[in-house]
């Protein structure tokens, strides 16, 4: 069964070129993995300092790999520190 993710953060305006820049390098790793069918990152018109990613997963297992990745990790370190507040991130299920 295929995870759709939405996930929406906010740098810290102090911060905001290296948040991209992680987050740019996360769009690239992740695309190489086999359980990614689509990545995209997305920053709101109108606050350039939130991002959204929409994913798509082939699978729990994909996804689950997906969150071990050193580069994801790295991520979370830098979150805490860099981030205005804790992502949210919603898990889906395609219903039509």
């Amino acid at each position: 069964m295929r995870i759709y993710i939405t996930a929406i953060l906010k740098a810290n305006a102090l911060y905001r070129d290296e948040v991209l820049a992680t987050l740019q390098h996360m769009v690239e790793e992740s695309r190489k993995e086999a359980a990614c069918i689509q990545y995209d990152l997305h920053h709101t018109i109108n606050d350039e300092n939130q991002f959204i990613f929409y994913e798509i997963w082939e699978s729990r297992a994909g996804l689950d790999n997906h969150n071990q990745q050193p580069y994801i990790l790295a991520f979370a370190r830098m979150a805490e520190k860099k981030l205005q507040e804790t992502p949210q991130i919603y898990h889906m299920e395609r219903i039509a």
